[in-house]
């Protein structure tokens, strides 16, 4: 079984680093002409040069744009008109008891995570039913359907986007475009790497700590480990391919496991 996005264009926002670098290499791989999205100018173009030098491309490129706010999307928009592939992976998390989130952290969990990815499937997903090809996928999480206790603003976040999946499937039902939400479980990235330092304790050695962490709050996890963000990567690249054509309106768990229910 062959990847094969020859031919096809590929946008992954919030790709520098973690699931949406992993994810940009994944697509480089398998020849997709990957266009690499952040805020910042210079980290958008460290990271397009790694992946030209990590996988041979030479058809990586970056826009820097901040897509959580509609000016950052429209700014996009305008410099990419089209796209085949559209990858909805930037997102912010944080640990915060519930009951002291101010309205402005939920607004600003909502923007960032859920609205990014809603205008730019606005823009590009019509045009893709009007080639006649298109995936576009929302990256949400294992919180959707497992709500975590110490960051439910951040959970809602992800099974909104779910929601919002599944509704614009259902509108381009029969035009050769599919939405899907990814699922990953708990991945190894920079922010997770700190998120798990404030939980467990910055003076303990890593892998004890991941150890402990899954232990502690991610145990029902099958996997016992923290996902590799290329783990992930590789998944999404099947769902951004033409093998995955039968599957659309899905929520596609890779979360090791660590959901404790038979569907999402």
């Amino acid at each position: 079984m062959k990847i094969d996005l020859t031919g096809r264009t590929a946008l992954i926002t919030g790709s520098t680093s973690g699931i949406g670098y992993a994810t940009a290499r994944a697509l480089a791989l398998a020849d997709a002409a990957v266009v690499v999205n952040g805020r910042d100018k210079q980290r958008v173009a460290d990271a397009v040069d790694k992946l030209r030098e990590e996988t041979g491309s030479t058809t990586v490129t970056g826009v820097a744009a901040d897509v959580a706010t509609a000016s950052g999307a429209a700014e996009l928009v305008e410099r990419l008109p089209d796209v085949d592939v559209l990858v909805n992976n930037l997102g912010i998390f944080g640990a915060v008891p519930v009951f002291e989130i101010p309205d402005e952290e939920w607004v600003r969990y909502f923007e960032v995570n859920v609205l990014s990815g809603v205008r730019l499937a606005r823009h590009y997903a019509p045009r893709m039913v009007d080639r006649g090809w298109g995936r576009v996928i929302f990256v949400s999480s294992e919180s959707a359907i497992q709500i975590p206790t110490e960051m439910v603003h951040y959970g809602m976040t992800k099974t909104a986007q779910i929601a919002v999946s599944r509704g614009m499937a259902q509108e381009v039902a029969g035009t050769g475009v599919t939405v899907n939400t990814v699922l990953p479980g708990s991945t190894l990235t920079d922010g997770v790497r700190e998120f798990i330092a404030d939980r467990v304790g910055a003076d303990i050695p890593f892998e004890e700590a991941e150890r402990r962490f899954m232990e502690s709050e991610r145990p029902t996890s099958l996997l016992k480990r923290l996902i590799r963000p290329e783990e992930i990567g590789n998944f999404i690249a099947y769902v951004a391919s033409d093998l995955s054509s039968a599957t659309t309106g899905a929520a596609l768990r890779a979360d090791g496991g660590i959901a404790n229910t038979l569907i999402p």
